[in-house]
């Protein structure tokens, strides 16, 4: 288990470092951060953009510019805002938590309306009901997020005045972003719920439980859902990794102070540092959940040891 553990940590390092090269590079020709900068108060000097360059650094060679980032990155230190001079790791404190809440609520509800609906589905194989829920996830899976969330804002905040449209006054706040998210989610979800049951329902040692006379809500959540897990739990955790970092177009419908619109906001300024910053933190985030996923596979199922 520990030669495993240390062998993803290396693999998901070396990811790492090959994503934050890859964004270093890509922020890089979007623009000048020195001219960005002086949006709005008139064209700068040469002499200007020289002193910013020198004093964000930006001056020196690209490989350069990256390995004193990595360097500082791994001692915790994400450098500098361009923009506000704050400590990068600070203001991603800051807006970490805002994402994260919307992440794992919007999980709770999609696993709270997937995993009884593609149950009860499965169960009901080839019924009305199970028709309904197939076409139910089908049109769930039509609707772009943002424009489920700006419908869900004209109804139940704006029509009924029952949660508020946007930004944080409290956990009420969390009611729009995270149902929006957690619709979406469901509907691919309940679709595998059912599938992945269905074709364990099909298996030798159901029938055999069955004419042993175990009751059938035994035979479902003891034998059955817990063999049907295993394909759940990766796409779990693809998804909520995939989470954490695709909430920027939502955090921008319900304006939420989260790492999506800090990122924007760094790359409107070409805010090298911050941007940076975020994409490391997110995909530890998605290394981490993906890293859980494989450990917890011998948990649901004894027949599987990590080696």
């Amino acid at each position: 288990m520990i030669r495993y553990i240390a062998a993803r940590t290396g693999g998901a390092l070396a990811v790492l470092a090959a994503i934050t090269l890859f964004v270093a590079f890509g922020i890089r020709l979007t623009g000048d951060p020195a001219v960005a900068l002086f949006q709005g108060a008139g064209a700068p000097s040469t002499q200007d953009i020289q002193r910013m360059h020198q004093a964000f650094g930006t001056d020196r060679p690209f490989l350069v510019q990256y390995l004193r980032f990595a360097t500082a990155a791994l001692r915790g230190d994400l450098g500098t805002s361009f923009r506000s001079g704050e400590a990068v790791s600070s203001l991603i404190a800051e807006r970490a938590g805002a994402t994260l809440a919307l992440a794992v609520g919007g999980m709770i509800v999609a696993l709270a309306v997937a995993f009884p609906m593609g149950t009860y589905a499965a169960m009901h194989r080839d019924a009305l009901s199970d028709f309904l829920i197939r076409v139910g996830s089908l049109l769930g899976l039509s609707f772009p997020n943002f424009w489920l969330g700006i419908m869900l804002i004209l109804i139940l905040a704006v029509r009924f005045r029952l949660v508020p449209p946007s930004g944080y006054i409290g956990p009420v706040s969390l009611v729009l972003p995270c149902l929006t998210l957690g619709v979406i989610l469901a509907s691919t979800l309940v679709r595998l719920v059912r599938a992945s049951l269905l074709d364990t329902l099909g298996q030798p040692y159901i029938r055999t439980a069955r004419a042993k006379g175990m009751p059938e809500r035994i035979v479902i959540t003891r034998h059955g859902l817990r063999n049907a897990l295993l394909p759940v739990v990766t796409f779990i955790g693809l998804q909520f990794g995939g989470l954490l970092g695709g909430v920027v177009i939502l955090e921008n419908v319900f304006a939420w102070p989260g790492l999506g619109q800090l990122a924007l906001e760094a790359v409107s300024y070409r805010d090298y540092p911050v941007v940076q910053g975020v994409v490391v933190v997110l995909a530890l985030g998605v290394i981490a959940v993906n890293l859980v996923v494989d450990l917890s596979y011998g948990l649901l199922n004894p027949r599987i040891r990590v080696g």
